[in-house]
């Protein structure tokens, strides 16, 4: 799931019409490693959930995130621009998605007590800021950081592309959260917690081992949750003996 969808991420990136934007954002998916800090992070960016407890909390869910807030704000851009004549630069709308929450697995840490993930001990800056240092680091131009600065509300909103990305974000962390919590409460009511599963842990190796097209379909489909975690369960339980 992951190799796939960096390559759709990349595949985002190269419609980047202005070389420096194009070329910046593919140095920072490439080579994501912070430049001014000796600080190292404790997981992969291709593993990292957007947010531990929050939204795409499983493997690879920032990775899902990114590529839904990029497709979101581009549909926005298209909308916007049809309704209201407005001009957005879609150049900083792509690049501002896809870089804005690059920065949280540096966040991170596995959750051995619990399953998924935490917020790490030992790291000192907000992914916000990180983002906004290391593009700067990297000699981004005023545009691209001042659009990724209003994205987080580091500062005011007044760019048509900081809207846009920033209205894509809320969209997908509150749609996906809203679909993940749904499941996660099946998974606590199948009783799974009673013969020592923990849910997390459960859903985020169900994500793993089925997909999130599979995990997602299910939400609705309560007695097909309670067959697939109880399933899980067993394994779980069976690999542990």
């Amino acid at each position: 799931m992951t190799s796939s969808l960096i390559s759709l991420i990349k595949e985002i990136v190269d419609n980047i019409k202005d070389s420096e934007i194009r070329k910046l954002t593919i140095d920072i998916i490439s080579n994501p490693k912070l430049s001014f800090t000796s600080i190292k992070p404790l997981i992969e960016l291709t593993e990292s959930p957007a947010a531990p407890r929050k939204h795409h909390m499983f493997s690879g869910g920032l990775m899902i995130h990114t590529v839904s807030v990029a497709k979101i704000a581009l549909a926005l851009c298209k909308i916007f621009e049809e309704i209201y004549g407005v001009e957005i630069n879609r150049d900083l709308v792509i690049a501002a998605s896809i870089l804005h929450d690059i920065y949280k697995y540096y966040q991170y840490d596995r959750d051995a007590l619990n399953g998924g993930y935490r917020p790490r001990d030992d790291w000192y800056l907000s992914h916000d800021y990180a983002v906004v240092a290391e593009v700067a680091k990297r000699g981004g131009g005023d545009n691209i950081i001042r659009v990724l600065s209003e994205v987080h509300g580091i500062a005011p909103i007044t760019t048509f592309e900081g809207l846009v990305v920033h209205l894509a974000d809320s969209i997908d962390a509150k749609f996906g959260e809203h679909i993940q919590n749904e499941i996660i409460s099946e998974i606590k009511n199948s009783g799974v917690e009673n013969r020592g599963c923990k849910p997390i842990e459960l859903f985020d190796i169900a994500i793993k081992k089925f997909g999130i097209h599979t995990v997602f379909r299910y939400a609705k489909d309560n007695a097909k949750l309670y067959e697939l975690f109880n399933e899980l369960c067993s394994e779980v339980a069976s690999k542990g003996k």
